[in-house]
């Protein structure tokens, strides 16, 4: 059968794209999923769950495979040792990232959008894309002029009430140092405080593939979708696609189609547009791939939001319980970092009062700030092989900038005094600067074994004071205490160069731009220049 359009990934952008173009009949739309289906009904129970952090760890809906360098690799010395491989945990499964991730509501800042339109994405603009964010969602509890009632995607809020002592005492701490309460923080776009907003109906978590593609959505005759398939390549015929092969339960299959629509997200994107001879002249030929549209800017500029962490242990009475709330962000803060180039409200602090599912999870919190406003754009995606079943080499170069380093050390200072200040030293104790190392992966994953670990770790760490501290500074700390990182500079700098991580926003490879932008990929309505019947339309 041939189809109007075939969307290769049904992540966020690909569940939008399957119910929006299947809402015309005169369409045929094909959604194309690596991953397992999540229909009504039947979302597995981890994706379900309002707290987002069992999803995170388990391997049924991640690339598997997948790792990243996030430190800056040099490619001015050849000799100089490659910085260390990170899994970076991209999902794979019906919903994309709205499946897996944090479930934070946050919308992009106004300032963003005003620059992108200057730089080349003309329509892109604010005032261009708010009815758009309106129209995505349905709010529970705000009904004003920059929110919507009647979307697929519902949002909402964790009242005060809900709250745990903890929480609590963070806000109050902002208070003190002078941040303004936010009830809304995708309301008027100023610095602040303010409950987080989470697309959640106040029962489960609430994806791009179950609100965009419910029951009746996948009742209609001109959609069709395959899960458990993977692209492999895409089928040209001159300089137009004209379809995709991929694998189904692992048996080799073509699609044809008018247009192809790659939604596979920031990484494989990028790698799919280069393993079919569409990017860098250079690593094309490396690789031994005919050139079929020369566009220098594919897996280039790779970005992500760099961020850090500060964490404690809470004391016992200020802990969350699931009876106030599953999930474990539900404050946050907005705040400008005063650089002269950044424009307002360019960093974001989410406040984890439980920092994963076991028993010492919801014994550690964590302030995690990351760089709203990033100038690091040296990331990139290539090859490792023209083999489609190999992840690309992936270098996100995260603190590329100078000036997104000087914004995290500046920021770790601030959570350190929000850290000592009253309300906090009230109820937590043993502050520690916390790496998402590979051990504190391992024991993320949901099992038995696990299960049994935490609780006895828990249980030394309820136990006398100077045992937790002595435990922490033992087995928890990675390398750097808090004194050393408070009292020298340099200590913190390279504390900061060695546990900076992502936040899993994995965007800007595939950048979109006027014509005569050498580095874009996509013009504004994501159609890949040089060839037709191709589309990229994600992160990316």
């Amino acid at each position: 059968m041939d189809y109007s359009h075939i969307i290769v990934g049904g992540g966020s952008a690909g569940s939008v794209l399957a119910s929006r173009l299947s809402a015309r009949s005169s369409n045929r739309v094909l959604l194309l999923e690596a991953g397992q289906d999540t229909p009504p009904g039947q979302v597995p129970a981890a994706i379900a769950d309002t707290y987002p952090g069992t999803a995170y760890f388990d391997p049924r809906f991640h690339w598997t495979s997948l790792k990243v360098r996030t430190q800056v690799v040099s490619h001015n010395d050849p000799n100089a040792p490659l910085p260390p491989l990170r899994k970076y945990e991209q999902a794979r499964v019906l919903g994309g990232g709205s499946s897996i991730n944090g479930q934070m509501a946050n919308r992009g800042a106004p300032t963003d959008y005003d620059e992108w339109a200057a730089r080349g994405a003309e329509g892109w603009h604010w005032d261009a894309v708010l009815p758009y964010f309106r129209k995505v969602e349905r709010d529970l509890d705000i009904q004003d002029e920059w929110h919507g009632q009647d979307g697929p995607i519902t949002v909402t809020r964790i009242p005060e009430d809900r709250w745990c002592g903890h929480t609590k005492a963070v806000a109050e701490a902002f208070r003190q140092a002078g941040y303004k309460y936010l009830p809304d923080q995708n309301g008027f776009f100023e610095d602040g405080y303010f409950p987080v907003t989470v697309s959640i109906d106040g029962k489960q978590r609430v994806s791009a593939a179950l609100g965009y593609l419910n029951a009746q959505v996948r009742a209609r005759a001109n959609l069709t979708i395959s899960t458990n398939t993977q692209a492999s390549g895409l089928i040209f015929e001159g300089a137009r696609c004209v379809g995709v092969t991929a694998v189904v339960d692992g048996q080799q299959r073509q699609f044809r189609g008018r247009e192809v629509i790659l939604s596979s997200g920031a990484i494989h994107s990028p790698a799919m547009l280069l393993r079919n001879g569409i990017g860098p002249v250079g690593h094309l030929r490396e690789m031994g791939i005919e050139v079929r549209s020369a566009l220098p800017g594919v897996g280039q500029r790779l970005m992500d939001h760099p961020s850090i962490s500060l964490s404690s242990f809470i004391r016992r009475p200020a802990r969350l319980t699931d009876a106030q709330s599953r999930r474990h962000i539900l404050l946050g803060l907005r705040y400008s970092s005063g650089i002269p180039e950044a424009p307002r409200g360019d960093m974001f602090v989410a406040v984890a009062s439980k920092s994963a599912w076991h028993s010492v999870g919801q014994q550690v919190a964590s302030l995690l700030a990351f760089v709203n406003k990033t100038y690091s754009e040296a990331g990139q995606v290539r090859l490792a092989s023209t083999d489609w079943r190999d992840e690309p080499v992936v270098e996100f170069n995260l603190l590329s900038d100078r000036r997104d380093l000087d914004r995290l050390m500046s920021g770790f200072r601030m959570l350190a005094a929000i850290q000592l200040s009253a309300p906090l030293a009230a109820v937590t104790t043993d502050p520690f600067p916390a790496a998402y190392s590979d051990r504190v992966r391992a024991i993320g994953v949901v099992n038995e074994k696990n299960r049994w670990i935490t609780r006895a770790i828990a249980t030394l760490l309820d136990g006398p004071p100077a045992l937790r501290s002595w435990l922490i500074e033992k087995y928890v700390v990675e390398g750097f205490t808090f004194r050393q990182v408070m009292e020298d500079e340099d200590a913190l700098e390279a504390f900061i160069r060695k546990a900076t991580i992502g936040v899993w926003h994995a965007s800007c490879s595939c950048r979109m731009g006027r014509d005569d932008d050498p580095m874009a990929v996509v013009d504004t309505e994501g159609r890949v220049r040089g060839v037709e019947g191709l589309r990229v339309v994600d992160a990316s």
